[in-house]
């Protein structure tokens, strides 16, 4: 009998069969060093051939898109024809594939505050990347943004639990879609499982000085969101937490996670994580320890770590590991598989599909739409809209009154791309095949959408002004010890005075400037932290001079995290702020600049004056000695929640329902919105918590819910409250999450520190 007719008949391979029953019949099957293997993950640009038949892995990542079948043909010449679970960091689109959608970042689509909005945008990219045979994204990114000298702060959805949990499930939801069997649903991954942004000095990966009732307070819950939204793998995090890495942390990954939360799906290790456990933080004296420490932990899958290979099956062999472990992760990973279907539809790419759903035109405008909304308007003297940008005509473009204008587009990120689709995209550096990026004429940048849309009778000029910088190779050598290329190290440009009187002079002869200034993506990412928060190069000192021309400057800043922004920046007419609004922001920009659409966006994160100030975010525990530094306040540039409008927008009225509920109850309100301008808002609603008097010392205020509200012009909106007693909790001193009965405060106004905030009085009993 053929292997082949072999495994036709094979319970495992019987589709009518419960789940369990093949995953029991096919572990059975199985050797030591077959089901090693399958906790296997390594990098596809290796030899492939090695990887399937010798090291058997159960799962590849960043595999191009011709290697995807030839892994696949490969696994079927191994004996038992386990598929692949294909995997990649699909971050705001399908990030290294030819021509897909490439969204705005993360900490670009928090500043929506529109979890429906942003599942539409994580919906759209499970349908593209499952149609090139990927199967798992690793994403959405639930870490809390604390430093913002961390080089991954574009990855997240900002400083909020409670925001970041609620972002959070609408991506899960949106890339699993209607379960594992739709074949356009990806698996999601929650990650980096917890703590990793609680950096030292902002650098990436270091120790997180976390108590565990401080991971409770404010790391845990978006990740308890997540498990509730049906996410199915957890990635850990490459961070020691007091000592321990998470890799071992077994009260993290077992007590917590898997106990109390009840999670049943995988776990995959961020890059090598268990073999920096021996070269790197020098926990483990070998691969073997590190292995049987890994598997002890709970680990399922081990990434790129190709010693836990020989390291896990010595260590079953020495008697130091039990086998039962190994089957209880190899259990848990093909469960996954088969939940699938990958056994019956290997989710082999599909051309016709691509060519169907790829940089489709509906995927195109929901990349718009989130473009669109996460703008943030942070500064406004009245100068925007510009005049003359009043209405669309049927072409797209602006209707104006008649009257000529030109506008200068300069600056750096003006005509970048790269810049603006930021980090995980194309050029930014993580895989070899796309070295010029996505397709250029993919990409809208800030002057195409000026060229597009401004009025015909307008003139949009252009100089590029300044450069950021550039990279250079790190003296220390091309190679880090585990053999991983050695990042390269950021060179700041001087300034170029032949650039900038060519920008200068492109200002004079121009009604109104727009200079986009910010970072490049040799700022952003992993390893690629900073120890400042200055913009870089000549940027300073053109918007210096283009401050001094007296032409209206409006600034735009396309950066992957919050600047510090000098006083010519703040004494620009407008401030806006895109993040990396990806493909479609450049259009975006010219719109909202223009007045064809409305600022909606909020930041998800506070602006500091100076990196001396951080941590700035806004949810800081109560108890220092004064409320400022001795030479500069504690107050932000620009606030948690801070986003304006071009109308105005008064709250008033709010009222209690009830002002005394049980911990078990819901607070409800109301609230009034009058729009008293002349154009239509979009309000983010913002709700506050405040507990006046606790147990242990506590955040001053804390969100807990928002809405989004249209009103327009001279209309009044009654907009109703709700939030549950028991989302008014703490952690307490013994680590327990609690509501303690008591006054409280439910605080609703524009931002964090919304001067103007309403606020009415409750009280929690027993």
């Amino acid at each position: 009998m053929t292997p082949q007719n072999d495994l036709r008949t094979a319970p495992y391979t019987n589709p009518a069969l419960p789940i369990p029953d093949r995953v029991e019949d096919l572990l059975g099957r199985m050797t030591l060093e077959e089901k090693v293997g399958q906790m296997l993950q390594l990098d596809a640009r290796g030899d492939l051939g090695n990887l399937v038949t010798e090291k058997l892995v159960g799962s590849l990542l960043h595999a191009s898109p011709e290697r995807i079948v030839e892994a696949r043909d490969l696994v079927l010449t191994t004996r038992l024809q386990i598929p692949l679970l294909m995997a990649d960091d699909c971050i705001h689109g399908h990030s290294f594939w030819p021509g897909a959608t490439i969204f705005p970042t993360q900490l670009a689509m928090a500043c929506t505050w529109d979890p429906a909005l942003v599942e539409r945008g994580a919906r759209a990219t499970a349908v593209e990347v499952a149609s090139t045979g990927l199967h798992w994204t690793f994403s959405p990114v639930l870490c809390i943004s604390r430093d913002l000298r961390w080089g991954r702060v574009n990855e997240t959805f900002g400083e909020d639990p409670h925001l970041i949990g609620a972002l959070g499930q609408a991506m899960i939801r949106g890339y699993q879609g209607d379960g594992l069997t739709d074949p356009t649903a990806i698996l999601a991954t929650a990650k980096h499982f917890a703590g990793y942004s609680e950096t030292q000095g902002g650098r990436d990966a270091s120790e997180a000085d976390l108590s565990r009732r401080k991971l409770r307070s404010w790391f845990l819950p978006p990740f308890e969101e997540a498990v509730k939204a049906g996410c199915r793998t957890f990635m850990l995090g490459y961070q020691a937490i007091d000592g321990v890495p998470v890799t071992a942390n077994k009260w993290l990954l077992n007590d917590v996670l898997k106990g109390e939360w009840g999670f049943t799906g995988t776990l995959v290790t961020d890059w090598d994580n268990v073999g920096r456990m021996v070269w790197e933080q020098k926990v483990c004296e070998d691969n073997v320890q590190a292995a049987k420490i890994a598997v002890e932990a709970g680990n399922d899958l081990v990434m790129t770590t190709s010693q836990f290979f020989e390291g896990a099956q010595e260590a079953v062999t020495r008697g130091d590991l039990d086998e039962g472990l190994i089957d209880d992760a190899v259990r848990r990973l093909l469960t996954l598989k088969f939940e699938l279907g990958l056994f019956e539809n290997p989710r082999i790419p599909d051309g016709q599909q691509q060519a169907e759903v790829i940089g489709s035109a509906a995927h195109a405008q929901t990349n718009l739409d989130l473009a669109r909304k996460a703008l943030v308007l942070l500064t406004n003297d009245g100068t925007l809209p510009l005049d003359g940008g009043l209405s669309a005509t049927a072409s797209g473009k602006a209707q104006g009154r008649g009257e000529t204008r030109t506008i200068a587009v300069i600056g750096p990120n003006a005509d970048d791309q790269h810049a603006q689709l930021g980090d995980w995209a194309g050029a930014s550096g993580q895989i070899p095949w796309l070295p010029d990026g996505h397709p250029r004429h993919l990409t809208t940048t800030v002057l195409d959408g000026f060229r597009a849309i401004a009025p015909d009778n307008w003139t949009v000029t252009h100089a590029r002004g300044a450069n950021i910088g550039h990279e250079i190779p790190d003296p220390a050598g091309p190679t880090l010890i585990d053999g991983q290329p050695r990042p390269k190290l950021f060179v700041p440009a001087g300034s170029d005075e032949a650039m900038l009187a060519e920008a200068v002079d492109t200002a004079r002869n121009a009604d109104y400037v727009v200079a986009v200034i910010g970072d490049t993506v040799a700022l952003a990412g992993e390893h690629k932290s900073t120890a400042t928060l200055e913009l870089q190069g000549g940027q300073i000192e053109l918007v210096e001079r283009l401050i001094k021309t007296g032409v209206p400057v409006i600034v735009v800043l396309i950066q992957s995290k919050p600047s510090v922004l000098p006083q010519s920046v703040l004494d620009a007419a407008a401030i806006i702020e895109a993040f990396n609004p990806g493909m479609q922001g450049g259009l975006a920009i010219a719109e909202l600049v223009l007045g064809l659409i409305e600022p909606a966006g909020r930041l998800p994160i506070s602006f500091a004056r100076h990196a001396g100030q951080l941590p700035i975010y806004y949810n800081q525990v109560r108890g220092q000695h004064g409320e400022r530094y001795a030479d500069l306040s504690q107050e932000p540039l620009f606030p948690f929640g801070h986003g304006l409008s071009y109308t105005t927008v008064e709250y008033s009225d709010l009222q209690l329902l009830t002002d005394n509920v049980t911990a078990h109850g819901q607070v409800a309100a109301t609230v009034t919105l009058t729009n008293t301008g002349t154009r239509p808002a979009t309000e983010t609603v913002q709700v506050y918590i405040a507990d006046l008097v606790t147990s242990v010392t506590w955040a001053e205020r804390e969100l807990k819910f928002f809405a989004q509200v249209q009103v327009l012009p001279g209309q009044s909106v009654d907009v109703k409250l709700s939030l549950a007693a028991s989302a008014c909790s703490l952690v307490d001193q013994d680590g327990q999450r609690i509501v303690e009965p008591g006054t409280f405060d439910l605080l609703v106004g524009r931002n964090s520190r919304d001067p103007q905030m309403l606020s009415a009085r409750f009280r929690i009993s027993q």
